[in-house]
């Protein structure tokens, strides 16, 4: 199965505390590193790890920043293409604590409206089985190519609300569609509402709590997450994302789906990069057979 993810990637600084500052003043953190980020190089960072065939297409800056991102993927088994954004690389200043959430500041954004080689991006739609496309302004015209060409979409909204326009045309387009439930008090009612217009598998991620799935023939499902240990839950949603993705791929039913979902999703949040360095299809399997007594 061919994959090509399309935007979301970033170079981050992470800032550890035990707790969000209340007031002004000057802070001593736990930790910090720096790192690739973003919910596009997550995918596919994870997705590659499971031995999947992916490319990866992102704007980056010709700076130093991305020259890092560059040799990080040129080390992944992963194919990176990209445009350049004359404003430089995207940053984001993170500020984590001790519980897992996240303040996340964008230090510099992408330049809107850049242009980007849409010729090679649309022969690459053309030549995917999969398109796992990121909101953004120069990944909504590949909609329409993904269309044309009959290229199922697989996107994820994360904490959308419900009606942010920047969304609708991603979530309308979707044939697989994740989220998580931090942007909406009742995610069973989109859910169902996505269902009835045609999508074929809406996913809600739902954090320490798991995960629930409809599909298009009315199935609901619900599963627990499972115990891991916590060390940054940056990226967990992305490698729900990858591992589902990867079950899907080899034909299995939405529950196996979910559960190598959560397996995947579970290790990222025990490393402090956005794909744990033992993740592998055999790492998985094995995993799976540990916790659901199954071959998966």
């Amino acid at each position: 199965m061919t994959l090509l993810v399309v935007g979301g990637c970033s170079y981050n600084s992470m800032l550890y505390l035990d707790e969000f500052p209340r007031e002004p003043g000057t802070y001593v953190a736990t930790d910090f590193h720096e790192t690739v980020g973003s919910t596009g190089a997550g995918k596919s960072l994870n997705l590659g790890r499971l031995g999947m065939d992916v490319t990866f297409h992102a704007t980056i800056g010709r700076d130093r920043y991305g020259d890092v991102i560059r040799d990080t993927f040129a080390d992944e088994p992963v194919t990176f293409v990209h445009d350049v954004d004359p404003n430089g690389t995207e940053r984001h200043v993170n500020l984590m604590n001790a519980d897992g959430d996240r303040i996340s500041v964008f230090a510099v954004e992408p330049t809107p409206g850049l242009d980007v080689d849409d010729g090679r991006l649309e022969g690459l739609v053309e030549t995917a089985d999969a398109l796992v496309v990121n909101p953004g302004d120069y990944t909504r015209p590949l909609l329409a190519a993904a269309d044309r060409y009959d290229v199922p979409v697989w996107c994820d909204v994360h904490a959308y609300d419900g009606s942010d326009p920047h969304f609708e045309p991603f979530v309308d387009a979707a044939d697989y569609l994740f989220l998580s439930d931090e942007g909406m008090d009742d995610p069973r009612e989109f859910m169902r509402e996505r269902v009835d217009a045609g999508t074929d598998v809406v996913v809600c991620t739902r954090g320490s709590d798991g995960s629930m799935a409809l599909t298009s023939d009315g199935s609901f499902r619900e599963l627990p997450a499972e115990s891991f240990e916590m060390v940054d839950t940056n990226g967990a949603g992305d490698a729900y994302v990858a591992g589902f993705l990867y079950g899907h791929s080899r034909g299995e039913d939405v529950e196996t789906c979910m559960q190598f979902g959560t397996l995947v999703g579970g290790l990222s949040v025990s490393s402090w990069d956005l794909a744990h360095a033992d993740l592998s299809a055999d790492w998985l399997h094995a995993a799976y057979r540990r916790r659901y007594g199954d071959t998966g």
